[in-house]
């Protein structure tokens, strides 16, 4: 068997392209433009390089793109009175603090001082909450664009059996709940899952997202099962940088029915599902129906 490919790339395209027409909509019809505001603390070369991407196409879909660029050694304080004024400006939907923080920042307390309503990474513990027991919430971008190509290759998902590997905040926990919310059986296991290899063979889905490099060979993939591969993993072979993912793509590649490469495969569909995350709140934000095909 040779792994049909899911094209994350391709994907991410026509979610862009839908949150475009949702845009035009919401300026046509009600006089309204989505915005979002990205928070940059410091000169991370990664964390630059994501909000310039994200900058780019919050432009491209035709939204307002604020951009908060703040010195290494800004205070707590003034990063919250940012974040205050950015939680009671109306034109402002969504409010994304990109991460890592330098070290003097507390993390949680950051993301935990943004509205929830415009919380569009998902991370706020109120999000949190209203995911884990099936409400309505804004949903952390990663797992919903594995959602969204999950929904897009199989239809209903439901009956069928998943392993989450990886316990993460950010990916697995709430992988494993938006697979609950589609009625797949769903276990998350983990670096120190006993029999793990066995865990991992009887899934129909398997969703890797443990943050080590090829972790998942083909051996522990059921014949036609569908591998979504969260891992962005870089290594060195033969001298040379290469991305890897959490599987070993060629030998799970030769027992999926289907597989998302790296790079190319989850990777674009988060800041799209970004994008999507801004619209959404933009609706809620005024009363107005949630784009159709979107949402979790």
């Amino acid at each position: 068997m040779t792994a049909e490919i899911i094209d994350g790339k391709a994907f991410a395209a026509k979610v862009r392209e839908k949150v475009a027409g949702h845009v035009d909509r919401l300026k046509e019809e009600h006089g309204i433009t989505p915005g979002l505001a990205v928070v940059l603390v410091g000169e991370d070369p990664a964390s630059q390089v994501y909000v310039r991407s994200k900058g780019k196409q919050t432009v491209e879909v035709g939204m307002n793109s604020y951009e908060h660029k703040l010195e290494a050694d800004t205070s707590e304080e003034d990063l919250l009175a940012l974040i205050d004024r950015l939680n009671n400006d109306k034109d402002v939907h969504g409010i994304l603090v990109q991460l890592p923080l330098p070290e003097h920042l507390d993390s949680d307390l950051v993301i935990n001082s943004i509205d929830p309503a415009k919380d569009v990474d998902g991370f706020h513990i109120s999000n949190v909450g209203l995911l884990g027991t099936g409400q309505k919430s804004m949903v952390p971008c990663t797992p919903l664009g594995c959602l969204m190509m999950l929904r897009d290759y199989h239809g209903s998902l439901s009956g069928m059996d998943a392993v989450v590997v990886g316990r993460s905040n950010i990916v697995g926990k709430p992988m494993a709940q938006l697979l609950l919310g589609d009625s797949c059986t769903v276990t998350i296991a983990h670096s120190r899952t006993k029999d793990l290899p066995d865990v991992v063979r009887r899934a129909d889905i398997v969703v890797a997202a443990v943050g080590r490099p090829e972790m998942v060979p083909g051996d522990w993939i059921k014949e036609g099962a569908t591998v979504i591969d969260v891992g962005i993993n870089r290594v060195e072979r033969d001298g040379k940088n290469k991305l890897v993912g959490d599987a070993d793509y060629e030998s799970c590649a030769a027992r999926a029915g289907a597989i998302t490469p790296v790079p190319g495969g989850v990777g674009p569909m988060t800041i799209a599902c970004l994008l999507a995350n801004t619209v959404t709140a933009c609706c809620r934000a005024n009363g107005l129906s949630e784009p159709e095909g979107l949402t979790a």
